[in-house]
């Protein structure tokens, strides 16, 4: 069987396995809605704190707006109890989302001394609680993102996966590796392995140390995993979904040239200036230009330039972008502009 197919998450009908994963500070909507143009199947969005869904907090809500055509939204809640997470259920829903994501994998401080993310890990009954309330309260597909433990005297991914089964998520991700290990040295693709083989049945996503179409294809043929989820991977390589969908037809996962990829970091630029403002837009920008230009001919002279654009303007003349292109500044929207390196 073809490696790259369609999956169902519960009633969700997806037309491949290839998702962009959630990940905090670059999944918007802007980022998402150009992966899902480039062929990911289902894009996650940032982590949404129920706590700021029940407090109305502007920034938390506008974390769940759509993309522009994002026919599934799927919304990633993080909370360290059930109680928390039916509190903000009524505010979740008025985004009308597709799908629901509890995150039991995020192994940053600021997160788990709260007791969510990955600190929910030490309490599998309480992932439980969580599943049941969102999929009672909701009736939409959930899935639940988790790691392998908290560490690796405390590896436990069978027992929370098991919690969140039981009582009825529709999947399970997870992140190759435990909360100690951040995101060093490597993902232990093994544990997922062994997660499906002991989940036949059910749907196992994959994620961790997925950087490169091939990569993707490896796990799904070597871990038997149902769907990969692409987090850094996909930061300034949104290609990569395009050329997964080749490399599983046979083709060659043909690397975009340097114009292309210009185009497309600019294409990005423009829409979050007209999503966020040009300020926001140009701040965020920098991060994502760093990765869209690692590992290129003069790629770091690239990046030590953008570092200190502040304008729309400032980024074209950085990339040396000449031609029509689609402008911030109103200009007509146009491909085939020039880069020189």
């Amino acid at each position: 069987m073809n490696s790259v197919h369609p999956v169902s998450l519960g009633s969700l009908h997806l037309e491949s396995n290839v998702f962009l994963a959630p990940l905090a500070g670059y999944t918007d909507r802007v980022f998402r809605g150009l992966c899902l143009s480039k062929g990911a199947a289902l894009a996650y969005t940032e982590m949404v704190s129920c706590e700021g869904v029940f407090r109305e907090s502007v920034k938390t809500v506008a974390l769940m707006e759509r993309a522009d055509g994002e026919k599934n939204l799927a919304v990633q809640l993080f909370a360290p109890d059930s109680d928390t997470v039916i509190r903000s259920v009524d505010g979740v829903m008025k985004y009308s989302p597709s799908l629901i994501d509890f995150n039991c994998g995020c192994p940053v401080p600021k997160v788990t001394k709260t007791g969510a993310g990955s600190a929910l890990l030490s309490k599998p009954e309480e992932i439980g609680k969580i599943v049941k309330v969102l999929v009672t309260s909701t009736g939409l597909p959930v899935t639940v993102k988790i790691r392998a433990g908290w560490d690796c005297d405390n590896l436990n991914y069978l027992k929370t996966a098991d919690a969140a089964f039981s009582c009825g998520a529709s999947a399970v991700c997870m992140h190759a590796r435990t909360k100690s290990q951040l995101y060093m040295p490597y993902a232990h693709w093994e544990y997922l392995y062994d997660l499906k083989a002991h989940f036949p049945e059910k749907v196992i996503i994959g994620s961790g140390d997925l950087f490169s179409a091939a990569d993707g294809i490896r796990m799904l043929e070597q871990t038997g995993v149902d769907a990969v989820a692409f987090a850094r991977g996909a930061i300034g390589n949104p290609f990569v979904f395009e050329q997964i969908k080749a490399l599983s037809e046979g083709r060659e996962a043909v690397t975009p040239p340097v114009s292309l990829i210009a185009e497309t970091m600019m294409t990005q630029l423009v829409k979050m200036a007209q999503v966020f403002g040009e300020d926001v837009a140009c701040r965020e920008m920098r991060k994502h230009a760093c990765a869209y230009f690692k590992g290129i001919p003069n790629g770091s002279k690239i990046r030590q330039k953008v570092t200190s654009c502040n304008t729309v303007s400032q980024y074209r003349e950085a990339l040396q972008v000449r031609g029509r292109v689609a402008g911030f500044d109103g200009s007509n929207s146009a491909s085939g502009f020039v880069f020189s390196s």
